[in-house]
């Protein structure tokens, strides 16, 4: 799909503020609301726009450690890489899953209450996968930037 730059204000603005009302956002972009709406879903169906979330603060929701897992399989098989991704898929700790090349497999987002908690989801739960050779953690100590989503290009 190619974007003009009104699709592009729109991505941009949504990514921004997922909440903002239709009309707002046709306001903003200096349409009215029908083919605001219109082009918005257009977006959505073609898969531009995946959804939308509220961005929640760790800290207040009781999670104060955010850790970096770096994941080696003994086996990079299709069939292995596909079942580790579906194993970490049930682990709600786990907020990322990313697979890389070289060395590492995959690196993993994990967010833990307490140290207690982050080992025992890393010695009963992420270890004992199948296939797992080895695992590095890395814990942040403090994070400067994150930004939601992708830049968005401007016309």
């Amino acid at each position: 799909m190619s974007f003009d730059r009104i699709d592009l204000q729109i991505l941009s603005l949504l990514q921004e503020d997922g909440r903002m009302t239709n009309v707002d956002l046709a306001e903003r972009v200096g349409l009215t609301a029908p083919p605001c709406l219109r082009r918005v879903r257009a977006l959505e169906e073609a898969g531009a726009i995946q959804g939308y979330h509220a961005a929640l603060d760790p800290a207040t929701l009781g999670y104060g450690i955010t850790v970096f897992a770096l994941v080696s399989l003994r086996s990079q098989a299709e069939s292995d890489l596909a079942a580790f991704e579906e194993h970490v898929a049930g682990i709600p700790e786990v907020r990322e899953c990313h697979m890389l090349n070289g060395e590492i497999d995959f690196i993993l987002k994990v967010v833990a209450t307490d140290l207690k908690s982050f080992q025992e989801m890393l010695t009963t739960r992420l270890t004992t996968a199948s296939n797992v050779a080895s695992v590095k953690t890395s814990f942040t100590i403090r994070t400067s930037k994150s930004l939601p989503g992708i830049p968005v290009p401007t016309m």
